[in-house]
């Protein structure tokens, strides 16, 4: 039998604000044995095309996420007893080299994945997507389907020529095999776009949309209900770049976008997400710089502790 989980630290016997920060007090990967689940980050953020920062963001949500708890009753689950969860600490990358950062983050990520451990990924922009992607499908042996939460497709196809960018992680992977595009979408999308020719070339790429605004018309459990639908039971992977959050729940981002979904549906929707086999998972284009009172970040590292709860065995 394996030994039980090591969990986070006690907060009865060492205050929250105590101590160099690991993603909700958790272990360290260097002091067990094991780990069914990696917290990694990825400081990186050459990929974007507005403002940047991101690249500060897997170190403002490991504070944020000091006051994480052991039990989550919403979904009724203890994932940090149920499986062993860890923080990997961060993947470097190369900052001046996108094409060398992304061969870095996809080797990095290999390796966390080796055993069968599954990573949630604190970004960074969403170009490191793209290299998580690689590994997940190659880890599933098989197209994986894909959940994406954002303001923005990001199958835009380049940036002033570059292929590789925070907008175009999508498109790279539908061309080169990785998405299951019968099960994939896009969810809390809205905002203006370049043209009529994105939504085509989205669908064509493989995937469905459940915008910002059909939340609003619909409802929560009509999208809940659409987009577990549309997923089915291929292997999944969950993309989540918190500005598909209003800027009044998530100001520090890097694209903010008006008009987006609340912090208690996003919490929803990755919550409805626990049936499904999710194998990876990421949290990106957080960007301290623009964020007060830790409201973006507090956001992050709550969607971070539902995507660990959705990921962890149930009885």
């Amino acid at each position: 039998m394996p030994p039980e989980p090591v969990g986070p630290a006690d907060a009865s016997r060492r205050p929250r604000y105590a101590d160099i920060a690991t993603f909700a007090r958790l272990p360290r990967l260097d002091e067990v044995d094991r780990a069914d689940i990696a917290v990694v980050g990825v400081p990186f953020d050459s990929g974007v095309s507005y403002r940047p920062g991101a690249r500060f963001g897997p170190a403002h949500v490991r504070e944020a996420s000091r006051l994480l708890r052991p039990y989550n009753p919403a979904q009724d689950v203890a994932p940090f007893s149920t499986q062993q969860v860890v923080d990997a600490g961060d993947i470097a990358a190369n900052p001046f080299d996108l094409g060398e950062a992304v061969a870095a983050i996809e080797q990095a990520a290999r390796e966390l994945t080796a055993d069968g451990t599954r990573l949630v990924t604190i970004g960074g922009d969403h170009t490191i997507a793209l290299p998580l992607l690689r590994v997940a499908a190659e880890r599933a042996g098989r197209p994986v389907a894909v959940v994406h939460f954002d303001a923005h497709l990001d199958t835009w196809d380049t940036y002033f020529g570059a292929p590789v960018t925070h907008g175009t992680p999508f498109r790279r992977a539908s061309e080169e095999g990785l998405i299951d595009t019968t099960a994939s979408l896009h969810v809390g999308i809205r905002g203006p776009l370049y043209s009529r020719q994105d939504l085509r070339d989205d669908e064509r790429l493989g995937f469905a949309v459940i915008t910002s605004d059909d939340l609003q018309d619909e409802g929560l459990p009509r999208a809940i209900e659409r987009m577990r639908a549309r997923l089915g039971d291929a292997p999944l992977y969950v993309s989540i770049d918190i500005d598909v959050l209003d800027p009044a729940h998530a100001p520090g981002t890097g694209t903010p976008e008006a008009g987006g979904m609340t912090s208690r549906e996003l919490l929803g929707m990755v919550r409805a997400l626990a049936p499904h086999r999710i194998i990876g998972a990421d949290v990106v284009e957080v960007a301290p710089a623009y964020d007060h009172a830790q409201l973006t970040a507090v956001a992050a590292a709550h969607v971070a502790y539902e995507l660990i709860s959705a990921m962890a065995p149930r009885d």
